[in-house]
């Protein structure tokens, strides 16, 4: 069915649904999602969704079976590179977005040749560690790039407690910024992925705020 859809059809229709200036905006911009678990695999199809023209997916994970209750990944994906699996589902729903694939693992040697092209990242880690690396070399680096992390998802605490708030200059945290795996809360797929589209939804804000 794709096959049969033109580019021109896809972007009319997002026109017609979002507007001609506010789709140009999201075409031309350049994401980065860093960590494509629960929280990284819903931000791309969001933002993919919502017409982002340029996504540079990160990685070094493969989809296992305890991925597919929280993230949206499918069964017949297992053992497949998350790049290439979350490429396929973009490719499914938004044909004719731009996906950059880096099977990488983030760190301190690799962040700065990674992130170069890219005007926005989203933080989607698991990990405390690699949040608080990413954040550092971004903000030594590029003071000028757009940073969006996320803190506190875990467990069953009511959704509006997930909040998006203003750190810094191009500096912004998503989520309750309390609950934590380390308390004994459990991840659930509804949760995670509100604090997700707290993050996407962050990036297409600022998109249209930048000139």
């Amino acid at each position: 069915m794709t096959n049969l859809i033109t580019r021109e059809k896809w972007y009319q229709d997002l026109f017609d649904r979002q507007g001609a200036l506010t789709t140009d905006k999201f075409i031309r911009a350049k994401v980065a999602v860093c960590g494509l678990g629960g929280l990284g695999s819903s931000i791309a199809i969001s933002l993919a969704r919502s017409g982002i023209g340029n996504l540079h997916l990160i990685d070094f994970d493969l989809v296992e079976l305890s991925n597919i209750h929280r993230q949206e990944y499918r069964l017949n994906q297992i053992g497949k590179r998350k790049t290439d699996a979350l490429s396929e589902l973009i490719g499914e729903i938004a044909p004719f977005c731009q996906v950059k694939l880096s099977n990488a693992k983030l760190s301190q040697n690799n962040i700065s040749s990674l992130l170069t092209d890219d005007d926005y990242i989203c933080e989607a880690f698991d990990k405390a560690t690699s949040k608080a690396a990413l954040a550092e070399i971004v903000r030594d680096n590029w003071p000028e790039k757009i940073l969006v992390m996320a803190s506190g998802m875990a467990g069953f605490s009511p959704a509006n407690e997930i909040k998006t708030k203003k750190i810094g200059e191009n500096f912004f945290i998503c989520g309750d910024q309390k609950s934590d795996l380390n308390q004994g809360l459990p991840l659930v797929f509804p949760r995670v992925k509100i604090c997700a589209n707290h993050q996407a939804l962050l990036i297409l804000q600022l998109i249209l705020e930048k000139d």
